[in-house]
C-alpha cells in the first residue's frame, strides 16, 4: 500500500499505539477452563482474514507507526496457511514479530520459524505436573508442550512461559516454576486471573494477587528488579537463584494508562482494548480512509481499567 508515513498514532492521553495482537483464528485444540467452555462454538473459517488481507492491514498499520506484532489465537498454528502468514509479516519492517501458542504443534514449526523474523515465542503452561495440566487444559498434551518449550529454547528463540495462577489449583507450584526458570534459562511470567468470560464465574474463589506471590517469593529469594519499557504488560525480576520471573497484574496493577496495544480479530475487527468490545471493521477500509478510521479507534481506547467483560477470552484473541 502506498500510504505516506505520518505522525505515529497518539491519543489524547499521549499513548502511542505501536503494538498489535493479531488473532489468526478463535479455534483451539485445548479447552482451558478460564478461556472457553468445554464445547465452544468457533468462527467459521470462511470469515477469517486471508493471508494477503492480514498482510495488507498490518502493512498499513506499520506505515502509521506500528512496531511490533504478535500472532495469537485460539491456537495460531492450527491454520493451514500459518506459514504463509508468518512469511508475509516477516517481510515487514518490524522491531519484533512474536507468537503466542499453546505449544501443542510448535515443534513441527520451529525449523520453519528459525528462517523467519518470528523469534519471540510465548508458550502457555499453567502447571509442571501432567495431572494438573490436564485438569486445567482438559487435554493430555503436557509432554508435547514441555518438549516444545525446551526445543524452542535450544534453537535460540526468545522463549517466555505464561502461567495463569489459580488458588488451590497451581499456586503451590510457584517455586517449581522458579527452579524451572533457573535451570532452563526461560522467563516465567505469572498472570493474574482476569475478569473475562469463563473466569468471571469463579474468579473470587481462585484469584491470587501478584503482591501475595511476590511476598511469598521474597521470603526465600532476593528479588532484583529489571528495567522494562514503560508500556510493558509485565514487571520483571531476577531471583537470587538465577530465575527470570515477571508478573502481569492486570487486575490489581492495571497498565491501561501506558497501554500501546490494539487487537485484530480473525475476521478483521480491530479493537482498542482487550476489555472492551468497541472497535472498527478494518477489512474493507480503503487506503485513503485509514487515517480517519484509525483516529476514530484511538478515541475508543479507555484510559482506566474496565472491570470485566463477558465475552470469552478465546473470542478476543488472548
Amino acid at each position: 500500500m502506498n500510504i505516506k508515513p505520518i505522525k505515529p498514532l497518539i491519543d489524547s492521553y499521549g499513548r502511542r499505539i505501536r503494538k498489535l495482537r493479531v488473532s489468526l483464528l478463535d479455534a483451539c485444540n485445548f479447552r482451558c477452563v478460564y478461556c472457553m467452555p468445554l464445547d465452544p462454538v468457533f468462527m467459521d473459517s470462511s470469515r477469517w482474514l486471508r493471508p494477503q488481507e492480514i498482510e495488507r492491514v498490518c502493512s498499513a498499520l506499520v506505515d502509521f507507526g506500528l512496531e511490533q506484532i504478535r500472532l495469537t489465537g485460539g491456537e495460531p498454528t492450527l491454520r493451514d496457511d500459518f506459514r504463509d502468514i508468518v512469511l508475509r509479516l516477516s517481510s515487514l519492517p518490524l522491531d519484533k514479530l512474536g507468537l503466542t501458542t499453546n505449544g501443542w504443534n510448535l515443534t513441527k514449526e520451529l525449523d520453519f520459524l528459525s528462517d523467519t523474523n518470528c523469534r519471540h515465542i510465548n508458550i502457555s503452561l499453567d502447571s509442571l505436573t501432567k495431572e494438573i495440566f490436564t485438569r486445567i487444559t482438559r487435554r493430555d498434551y503436557f509432554d508435547k508442550v514441555l518438549d516444545s518449550i525446551l526445543s524452542a529454547k535450544r534453537l535460540g528463540f526468545h522463549v517466555k512461559i505464561n502461567t495463569v495462577l489459580m488458588k488451590g489449583i497451581n499456586d503451590h507450584e510457584i517455586f517449581d516454576f522458579i527452579r524451572f526458570s533457573a535451570e532452563h534459562e526461560v522467563e516465567i511470567r505469572f498472570l493474574e486471573l482476569m475478569s473475562i468470560g469463563q473466569a468471571n464465574g469463579y474468579k473470587d474463589k481462585l484469584f491470587v494477587p501478584a503482591s501475595d506471590i511476590i511476598q511469598m517469593i521474597s521470603s526465600t529469594e532476593e528479588l532484583t528488579g529489571e528495567e522494562s519499557e514503560c508500556d510493558s504488560t509485565s514487571f520483571n525480576f531476577k531471583t537470587s537463584s538465577g530465575a527470570s520471573i515477571g508478573f502481569i497484574a492486570s487486575e490489581t496493577l492495571p497498565f491501561c494508562g501506558n497501554c500501546s496495544r490494539w487487537r485484530l480479530s480473525a475476521d478483521g475487527f480491530l479493537r482498542a482494548c482487550l476489555m472492551s468490545e468497541n472497535g472498527i471493521y478494518i477489512r474493507d477500509v480503503e487506503p485513503e480512509d485509514y487515517k480517519a478510521k484509525l483516529n476514530e479507534l484511538l478515541m475508543m481506547k479507555p484510559y482506566r481499567k474496565i472491570e470485566r467483560i463477558e465475552q470469552d477470552m478465546y473470542k478476543i484473541g488472548g
